[in-house]
């Protein structure tokens, strides 16, 4: 690499580059108009989803809660039906 081609000549360089990209991208910018309904729509859906979300969770912990409620009282219920030695009521 040699020292001219280090050197920026004239009308190049970061900043000439960065004023065409700018200019651009404002140029694509002015273009692009908005529905008039676009944040109404929106938020609609973003609701929509939240709510969807909202309902989701609740009923996984429903289902979480259901769950272990039966597998407690499945397990209470695998207790023997006799007393057992501690509670015989025999004094002694």
């Amino acid at each position: 690499m040699t020292h001219r081609d280090a050197t920026w000549s004239r009308g190049t360089g970061p900043d000439r580059t960065e004023r065409e990209l700018s200019e651009a991208l404002a140029a694509l910018a002015d273009g692009v108009r908005a529905a008039p309904d676009a944040y109404r729509t929106a938020r609609g859906e973003w609701l929509r989803r939240e709510r969807r979300r909202r309902l989701v969770l609740a009923v996984l912990i429903t289902v979480v809660f259901a769950l272990a409620t039966l597998i407690g009282l499945w397990v209470l219920n695998q207790a023997p039906a006799d007393p057992g030695v501690i509670f015989s009521g025999t004094a002694g």
